[in-house]
Order: structure tokens, then C-alpha cells, then sequence
């Protein structure tokens, strides 16, 4: 039996390491807890030294949340660079679409790609210090300089747009030009707006920190 015990912690402590979430019991329920940071890793393997969440981890992850009979809520942290947009993408729909009660809480930044994947969780918390950077779809590497790049890129943005505004109180307009905005960025269009701006704006549902998004999910679990 203590063998057991051991290998079943082994197993969290390994599980931790390598997609950095773990489940907790508060206040008699279990809530689990995901970390987006650094770079979504999609497609394509990223170098060693850069930080990143493999969206390969990620799924599978959120698909046994959803289908587990003992987890009843789900909190997203999230401090990432942006990263896959489809890969990204591919997350911030499977989580807005799940029946687990899903909060989601933006610490340091949440750029790019990051922007779907808080606003794909039931309520969305932003500390005033970290920052929301939204920009047009960009892409690294050789690109065929032909109309049909192009219009891929219009495509691939009209997704974000038309999923950010579904899933948050800002309209599509608007958050069409926060993207195209001029003088923010350097060598780019975008705007950066900190927590408070975010939440003005309708893109992030109200300020606060790590109490608020848990006692929001403790509340949603009760009701429901």
C-alpha cells in the first residue's frame, strides 16, 4: 500500500514538472489548476531555452478535467508571449466550450494568443499589473508573397476577432482596432493595455487576483 501511495505521488510530482498544474481540495472541492507560460508550442518544436506549453499536454489535460467525476472546477493561469495561433486557438475552444466550471487569471501578460485563451473561460480575472498585447496575425520564416498568403491571414484573423468577441463584452469593431492601432508598439501595429484598460474595454471581465478567481469558482460549483 505505501508503494502505491508513493508511485501516485511520483506520478503528481512528475505530472507538475511537466505541464505545471496540479489538483487541490479547497474547502471540499477539487479544483484544478493549468499554467499557460511562455510560448505556445504547436507544429513545430521550439529551441530548449525557450519556455513553453505544449499544446500536445494541454488537451489531453483538459479533456480528463471535463470527463473526471472528482474535479469540479478548472482555473487557468496565464503569463504567455502569445506563440501557435491555431495551436492556441485549438485550446481556447476546447475551454470555452466545456461544462466544468473554468475560471481564468491573467498574471504578467497575456499577449497575442493569449487573448483567446482568457477570454475562453467562464470569467476572466486580470491583475492590474500585467498587460493584454493585441496585434494582427504575424508569421515568422519564409512566406510565399502571393493573394492567397494574404487572405489566409485575414481568415486566421477574422477567427480571433469573431471568437474574442463572443466570448468577451468587447464587439468585434473595437477589438478590430485595438489591433490595427498605430504609435503603441515599436515596428508594429497593436495596442498594450494594462489590467485596468482591459477590463474598461470589455475585453477581461473584472480586476483581481488569486482569491478572486478561486472564490468565483467555489460560488459557480455551489450554485450549480
Amino acid at each position: 500500500m505505501c508503494e502505491d501511495n508513493e508511485n501516485v505521488n511520483n506520478q503528481q510530482e512528475n505530472s507538475q514538472f511537466e505541464t505545471g498544474s496540479i489538483t487541490v481540495k479547497k474547502d471540499g472541492h477539487f479544483i484544478h489548476c493549468l499554467t499557460v507560460i511562455g510560448q505556445i508550442e504547436g507544429h513545430y518544436i521550439l529551441p530548449s531555452q525557450n519556455k513553453t506549453t505544449k499544446y500536445e499536454h494541454v488537451i489531453p489535460q483538459l479533456v480528463a478535467i471535463e470527463e473526471s467525476r472528482e474535479i469540479e472546477g478548472l482555473l487557468i493561469i496565464l503569463n504567455t508571449v502569445g506563440g501557435d495561433v491555431e495551436a492556441g486557438l485549438a485550446i481556447a475552444e476546447l475551454l470555452s466550450t466545456m461544462k466544468t466550471p473554468t475560471a481564468s487569471l491573467v498574471l504578467g501578460g497575456g499577449h497575442s494568443i493569449g487573448v483567446p485563451l482568457a477570454v475562453s473561460c467562464d470569467r476572466s480575472f486580470i491583475v492590474p499589473t500585467a498587460t493584454m498585447t493585441v496585434h494582427p496575425v504575424r508569421m515568422n520564416g519564409t512566406v510565399l508573397g502571393v493573394p492567397q498568403t494574404l487572405s489566409y491571414f485575414e481568415k486566421m484573423q477574422d477567427r480571433i476577432v469573431s471568437f474574442v468577441s463572443n466570448n468577451s463584452q468587447i464587439s468585434a469593431e473595437d477589438f478590430r482596432s485595438l489591433m490595427m492601432k498605430t504609435g503603441e508598439l515599436i515596428m508594429d501595429v497593436g495596442s498594450v493595455l494594462d489590467g485596468e484598460a482591459a477590463v474598461k474595454c470589455g475585453l477581461i471581465d473584472e480586476l483581481g487576483g488569486l482569491g478572486d478567481a478561486l472564490d468565483y469558482l467555489e460560488k459557480k460549483i455551489d450554485r450549480e
